[in-house]
């Protein structure tokens, strides 16, 4: 996929009718310059001039689409929980964990430069608001559903094991590029990953 950013669209000729925005398709672009931007740079190192650029719009129609950079950064990163992970409740965990594998740490993210969007707001994570964003999106949403799978005690804390097992191995295919995992193929890695995850799925018998 080419992610070379269109430039600027060139002015209408002297005398010509003006061009009808579609509101729609320009919101979108700003939507897909932002993740390029944010990917790449982070929150910090991208200014609204530079989506704006990259979509081939006025810098105004960002805060006329968006209201604002944070809440633009907010939408361009938003991660939806996969439909399998909330939709039946009673898939087991390795399932699901499994499923997360596929289309999370193995995923083709080119739309994102490669990357899920929770990693692309790791790289933020130093902004107060970008980490509430990421503390609502995987405590609240995914490992609120991984604990809801979890019988015994310690279900909060074995999810939160399993999450930081997911988000570990994306963080080292994607920011760190660790040489092993990043060349494994999922075929390979999904058996030993749902070795971990049944440990962790197995309540302790006497109840610690």
């Amino acid at each position: 996929m080419d992610t070379t950013a269109p430039g600027p669209r060139p002015a209408p000729a002297p005398g010509s009718a003006p061009r009808r925005r579609d509101k729609a398709a320009t919101r979108a672009a700003l939507l897909d310059a932002a993740r390029l931007r944010f990917g790449r740079h982070g929150y910090d190192g991208t200014g609204v001039r530079d989506i704006a650029a990259d979509a081939g719009v006025d810098a105004a129609l960002v805060f006329r689409y968006f209201g604002s950079k944070q809440r633009l950064y907010a939408e361009a990163v938003r991660a939806e929980v996969p439909a399998g992970l909330a939709a039946d409740r009673r898939r087991p965990l390795e399932e699901v964990t499994a499923d997360l594998l596929h289309d999370v740490v193995f995923a083709d993210w080119s739309a994102y430069d490669g990357e899920h969007p929770l990693l692309v707001m790791l790289r933020s994570s130093g902004r107060d608001h970008v980490r509430a964003q990421l503390r609502t999106r995987i405590c609240d949403d995914y490992l609120g559903e991984f604990a809801r799978r979890l019988d015994g005690p310690d279900a909060a804390l074995r999810a939160e094991l399993l999450g930081a097992l997911l988000l570990g191995m994306g963080v080292m295919r994607s920011l760190v590029g660790s040489p092993a995992l990043g060349e494994a193929s999922y075929e390979r890695t999904r058996p030993l990953v749902d070795r971990l995850v049944a440990a962790l799925a197995q309540a302790e018998e006497d109840g610690r």
